[in-house]
């Protein structure tokens, strides 16, 4: 039983483009880059989408709710965002990572790995339905100050996923997101998490195997993956060269099997 499914992942980094602070950028921009992001969407034909450092109602971006944006514009049905930080006040902030879907989403849930009311991590846990298959996707963004609080992150996802139980006909999960450390390292999140997947869900693969993702202008470092379960068959792994962003996207094609 296999099934064929288009997935991206990527950093919008709140939708400011290249500068470096979203604050700085103006309301109009936001949303012009928005616009042009929607249109790299629609032709990217990815059937589901997985955004980190995207924001509902926030005060630096006109309270703008971006993944309704981006699923009005660029014709996803399921645009869902889960919130990690979150602050009230005058000036609010509501952002964390969300996940765009053409196909019907069966179950969601969103596990923030602490209550920071600025720069919150945390991942989004999906099952998608794939014709007669259910995949589970997390969608996660990782600290990128500290290779030990990402360790203790990857513990946390691990725990989850080695206790979430699933229907007859689910496969293994698609884990992606920006990881904010390179596969290369041997002691920290890309290795660690390789290892927990292989202890409560088999052998992965880890995509792209050599293609930098990050800085976008001139990338040298590889920080956005996705881990394919080994029983899955790669079909297509490309990094576009898209510059709305300082991460950039990683696109991937498969076929999903039990």
């Amino acid at each position: 039983m296999t099934e064929r499914c288009r997935l991206m992942t990527y950093n919008v980094a709140h939708g400011r483009g290249l500068s470096l602070y979203q604050g700085f950028v103006s309301h109009a921009a936001l949303r012009r880059n928005l616009e042009r992001l929607a249109v790299f969407l629609r032709e990217s034909e990815a059937d589901v989408v997985a955004l980190q450092e995207i924001d509902g109602d926030s005060h630096w971006n006109g309270h703008l709710d971006m993944p309704a944006f981006l699923g009005e514009h660029a014709g996803y049905p399921v645009a869902w965002l889960g919130v990690n930080t979150r602050r009230e006040g005058r000036k609010p902030l509501n952002y964390g990572n969300a996940l765009l879907s053409r196909l019907p989403v069966v179950y969601r849930e969103n596990i923030p790995f602490g209550r920071a009311t600025l720069g919150e991590k945390g991942f989004l846990y999906a099952e998608v339905r794939l014709d007669r298959l259910i995949v589970p996707v997390v969608n996660l963004h990782l600290c990128y100050r500290s290779p030990t609080r990402r360790r203790a992150q990857i513990a946390a996802l691990a725990q989850y996923l080695a206790a979430r139980e699933t229907a007859p006909g689910t496969t293994p999960p698609v884990v992606c997101g920006d990881f904010n450390t390179q596969a290369a390292r041997p002691d920290d999140a890309v290795r660690e998490l390789l290892e927990a997947l292989r202890a409560v869900r088999g052998d992965y693969r880890v995509h792209p195997v050599d293609v930098p993702t990050f800085h976008s202008i001139r990338p040298t470092r590889r920080l956005d993956f996705v881990f394919l379960p080994q029983s899955f068959r790669l079909l297509h792994c490309e990094v576009p060269k898209l510059r709305l962003s300082d991460h950039l996207p990683v696109l991937v094609d498969f076929r999903a099997s039990l």
